[in-house]
């Protein structure tokens, strides 16, 4: 309760007997209830009215799993990292077109000691020659 224990709640009612007097502080005591009733009526007013415009799905929602006092950054990069690895090591179906390339070993293919490149490589530009500038691109 905003961090106040038993023993300030004493000396703040202590505190406003003394400051407000016995004449007015059933004034205040009532308008302080009225105050805390009209609050507690907004909060439920807008819980059915959230409650009307989301539906019945409000009611599935697992509200203690997002509780940031449950945020553990540790356990939810492993749930990721580890969904991550369910989804590449899934069987391909023999039906289906595969999404990705099948990996090839780092090894496999290779015929001397120094591998070629694997992608075409753009023709050397010759001593003297500028190199080719896009207006386009800047």
């Amino acid at each position: 309760m905003l961090g106040i224990n038993g023993l300030e709640l004493v000396a703040l009612a202590l505190i406003a007997v003394v400051v407000l007097g016995p004449e007015r502080l059933p004034e205040y005591a009532a308008q302080l209830a009225r105050l805390v009733k009209g609050l507690k009526r907004m909060a439920t007013g807008a819980r059915e009215q959230l409650r009307e415009e989301i539906g019945p799905e409000l009611d599935e929602v697992d509200w203690r799993k997002l509780d940031p006092r449950q945020y553990d950054p540790r356990r939810i990069i492993k749930e990721a990292l580890l969904d991550d690895l369910d989804d590449v090591f899934k069987p391909v179906s023999k039906g289906a077109p595969a999404a990705a390339p099948a990996v090839v070993p780092a090894t496999e293919g290779l015929t001397s000691a120094r591998p070629g490149p694997s992608v075409p490589l753009r023709p050397r530009l010759e001593p003297g020659q500028s190199a080719p500038y896009d207006l386009e691109a800047t």
